[in-house]
């Protein structure tokens, strides 16, 4: 069964309408030990948001790993992993994050809690809350 997982990043850097455009891209970058660790358990088949971070912290669409982990070829460093991911669709709304941290059954939502994880897994009900969220 798919996983779903929540990836972030800096629009100015890489943004969900360079996704739309490429339709398929190497998710690169990640650095923390933590991000990097829910990055190797991500599988081809997964479900992902695409969080945007800076100015405008919001959930924006939603992508799906096509391959599982593997070397980042562009590294030295040999522990950096990166995934294949391919655009599914743009949320008909962002959804931001004020609007999840005020939703109390979010409490526990790694997004809330550990705002500087960079990949993170999300549960059924947070997507399907998210999801819900997206079409108010």
């Amino acid at each position: 069964m798919p996983q779903r997982w929540l990836f972030k990043t800096e629009p100015n850097s890489y943004s969900f309408d360079a996704l739309e455009r490429e339709k398929r891209t190497v998710w690169d970058g990640v650095k923390n030990n933590a991000a990097r660790k829910n990055l190797r358990a991500v599988a081809r088949g997964d479900q992902v948001y695409i969080y945007h971070t800076g100015n405008e912290k919001a959930v924006i669409g939603i992508a799906k790993a096509v391959s599982g982990p593997y070397q980042d070829p562009e590294s030295s460093d040999a522990k950096a992993v990166v995934v294949d991911v391919a655009v599914v669709k743009r949320l008909e709304r962002p959804v931001t994050l004020a609007e999840l941290k005020a939703r109390p059954g979010l409490a526990t939502f790694p997004l809330v809690r550990l705002p500087r994880l960079s990949v993170m897994p999300v549960t059924a009900t947070e997507w399907s809350t998210i999801e819900r969220l997206a079409k108010q």
